[in-house]
This record gives structure tokens, sequence and C-alpha cells, in this order.
């Protein structure tokens, strides 16, 4: 007989071709700084619920420290573990001391879980318990779950309230949207989320489909930082396809290329021009670093996951979890 976990984990996975398939998100309300939105930015109004493992949820924080707004939206991680269960992430309890910011019982809600969140905002709901969640405490509800729109409003939206230094920095610039659009939705499809249609597959074909692809998608992005103008994707600006590209790629030697399978290649010894983008991004610029924590990536992959990892143990290495910049040869 399954057990409870087994059966949440196959929920998300096609019983035909074996295939994973990621459910969409059912909150997609806009924060917007137009006259009379419903949701218009406030000062302390929204809170952001977030898992320093989950890489959906890591691009908010980055974007929330690269725009100033640490002020303006304050935050609470959950646990590094998740209940696969009740499929729900777990918020730590009075008496742990956990690694990262904010890693607290729920200071908002009172809630034991981000499931129960789900439910004060829609009773009847019926979805994923997943993060990045934007609370409103105003109206007590979920503003929205799906990452890549929060990270738009945390974007534009807020530039009234944040300190003058930072209105004008804006990741997808009107003459680079189209391109950040086309190159966000191959990287999403082929990576972000391919990595997980590689370690959720359940058949032989459906596992190297995915894995084919996600190397595929390496090797494109590996010939465009080879070509770039500068030391971003799209040259010498930092653009939301390098923030939404980075949790993936942090991610990937210390946990995808063993638990996901995704071991043709690792991002060190693979790709010189991808890992020495990656290391740009945690070693100088802040906002980076300081929202990695690879004991929580590590952590709760490696014993949350218990179908592709039963006896929950968390592998040594990679020592270390990312190297020093200056321990990379660049040809």
């Amino acid at each position: 007989m399954s057990s409870a976990k087994e059966e949440s984990f196959k929920s998300v996975i096609d019983p035909v071709t074996g295939e994973f398939k990621r459910p969409a998100a059912q909150f997609r309300n806009f924060i917007s700084s137009k006259p009379n939105a419903e949701f218009p930015p406030e000062k302390g109004r929204y809170h952001l619920y977030v898992s320093y493992a989950c890489p959906w949820a890591h691009r908010t924080l980055i974007m929330r420290n690269l725009k100033g707004l640490e002020e303006v939206i304050d935050f609470t991680s959950v646990h590094w573990y998740m209940d696969l269960g009740s499929v729900s992430w777990l918020f730590a309890t009075p008496d742990e001391n956990l690694p990262g910011e904010n890693v607290v019982p729920d200071p908002i809600n009172g809630a034991q879980n981000i499931k129960e969140l789900y439910f004060l905002a829609n009773p009847n709901y019926a979805g994923r318990f997943s993060v990045p969640v934007l609370w409103d405490k105003k109206h007590k509800t979920i503003v929205s779950n799906e990452s890549s729109e929060i990270i738009r409003m945390l974007n534009t939206e807020f530039d009234g309230l944040v300190k003058e230094e930072f209105r004008d920095v804006n990741f997808v610039p009107a003459e680079l949207r189209e391109k950040i659009n086309e190159m966000n939705a191959w990287i999403y499809d082929d990576l972000n989320n391919g990595v997980y249609k590689s370690g959720a597959a359940k058949k032989q074909e459906a596992y190297e489909k995915a894995v084919i692809a996600v190397f595929e998608s390496l090797d494109r992005i590996e010939a465009i930082l080879q070509s770039s103008s500068g030391p971003y994707l799209l040259g010498s600006q930092l653009t939301e396809v390098d923030i939404r590209l980075y949790p993936t790629i942090v991610r990937f030697d210390p946990v995808y290329v063993t638990l996901f399978k995704t071991n043709t290649k690792t991002i060190r010894d693979g790709y010189p021009n991808t890992h020495r983008w990656l290391q740009h991004l945690y070693w100088d610029i802040p906002a980076f670093k300081e929202t990695t924590s690879f004991e929580h990536i590590k952590k709760h992959y490696f014993t949350s996951l218990t179908p592709l990892n039963p006896e929950g143990i968390v592998p040594y290495g990679p020592v270390p979890n990312i190297r020093e910049k200056e321990q990379l040869d660049w040809a």
C-alpha cells in the first residue's frame, strides 16, 4: 500500500507518460500603483512567506533585496522540512534555532504550516500549498502565489516607497522586455522546471527527454554568456533573466546532479562561463549570497523528497558548495 507521501508525489505525475506536470498557481492578483487598485502598494501592508530551500521563493527574496524593499515588505521563511504527506511547508517552532533570517513561527497569522494560510484566504481552496505567498495583512488574504508575477510587482510597483537610489532600478527595462520574456520562457520550461521533470520522471523515456533538454538549455546559456558583452545574460545589465536563473544554477551541483539525476556535467567543471557568472552573482552582489542557504537547500531536498531518497541521507559534498572566485582557472 502506498504511503501518503508517495501518493502526494504521484499526484503531479502524468500516469501515461510518467512526466512531471507542475500545476498552475491559483492566486493571481496584482499589486498596482494605478489609481483605485484593489491592492495598492503600502509600506508594511504585505508580508512575503518564503522558503530558503525553494527556488521559486528564492527569486522573490533576491528581488526584494535588489529593490531595497526590506523596510517595505517583511517576510517569514518556513522550516527547511516540507511535510510531503500533508503537502505543506511547516513553520519553525519557538524552540528551534534554524539558520537564516526570519526562520521563525508565523508572526502574522499564527499558522502552523503554509496550508493553513491557503484555507484562511479561501476555505474551499483546492490546489497546491506552495511558496512564495504574498499576503495582504489588511484583507487577510493571498494576493499571489505565482513567483514570476510577484517579482514583477516588486520590480516596479513599490518604487514610490523605496529610497531614491532604488527607484530607477528596473530589471525588466522596456527595451529588453521582449527578449527577457522570450528567454524566461525556454529557461523555465527546459531548466528551472526541467530539473524537476528529470528528477520526478517515472519512466525512462520521460527522464531522458527531460534531462537532455536540461543540458541543451545549459549549453545554450553557456554560449550566450560566452558571447555576452558583459557579465550577465543580456550584457552589462543585470536583468530578471539572471535573477530567475540563479536559484536553479546555485542548486545544480549540490542537489540536482545527484537527487534529480542531472549528472551529465556539473556547473563547476563543465560550464566555465556559467560558473563564472554564478560566482560573480554570489560573491559580488549581496542580494544573492545573503538569500542563499545551502543548509536549507540540501536538507530540504534530501530529507523532504523521500520518494527520491527514502533514507533521508544528506550528501556531504560538493565541497565547497560554491567555489571562491580565485579557485577557477579561466582560459
